[in-house]
Order: structure tokens, then sequence, then C-alpha cells
């Protein structure tokens, strides 16, 4: 009988989509998606991460809340918030985005972890209701 193998769950044909994404990218900008990835969570029992549109998306209650992507110009990670018309606040971007406001993060800086709970937390008041 061949002994197995044990599976190295770190192999890229056996991550989910969503890790392997977060594993591609470069420094700084991957452990500060990841750190995202991690905190976003943490605001809420309601919020949930899936991958839809080849996107790390996190829901609320099932509804679509807020993303993580990397900005093509700027190359800095950002949380793209879907309710971000309803929201006012200078660090948010609207760009051409018709709904959706975004909050860039400088990878090379800390980051403003009560910024980002004060912005999406007013955008969970917008899903609450």
């Amino acid at each position: 009988m061949k002994e197995q193998k044990p599976r190295n769950p770190y192999l890229s044909n056996m991550l989910r989509p969503i890790d392997s994404y977060f594993l591609s990218l470069d420094e700084p900008v991957k452990s500060t998606m990841l750190f995202l990835r991690d905190f976003i969570p943490t605001l809420d029992g309601g919020i949930t991460e899936e991958w839809k549109y080849k996107l790390p998306f996190f829901y609320y209650n099932g509804k679509m809340f807020c993303y993580l992507w990397v900005h093509k110009k700027y190359k800095q990670p950002y949380i793209g918030i879907v309710a971000g018309d309803k929201l006012n606040h200078p660090d948010l971007l609207q760009e051409k985005r018709a709904k959706m406001k975004i909050l860039l993060i400088d990878p090379e800086q800390d980051i403003d972890t009560d910024k980002i709970t004060t912005i999406l937390q007013e955008a969970l008041r917008y899903h609450r209701t």
C-alpha cells in the first residue's frame, strides 16, 4: 500500500478562491487586507465574508455591505461601502460610482480603526432599517 502524504492546506490549488486572493497580494498591501478581513466581521455578529464577483465581500444579514479591493490608480487597499452614497465623511471617495463610496487605506501607515469603525457603523445603520 502506497503511503499517503499529508495534505498541505497552504497549497493554492486546495485553498478557497477568497484565501488565494488574499495570499496572492504583495506586502504591505497583503498585511493590510488580511487585517481588514479579520477586523470588519468583529463590528457586528451579522457580518459574514463571501467571495462574490471575484471580490472579497462582506454581507450583513444576507445583504451586500462592503468589499475589499486595491485601487488601480493609487495602489492602495480600500473598503468599498455599498450604501456609501448615504454617508457623509470627508475621507470617503465616490469617484465615478453611483451608490458606493470607498475608504482608501494607506498600507504604509497605522490603520485608523476608530475611523473605520465610525464609518462602517454608520453604514450598518442603513442596513438595519
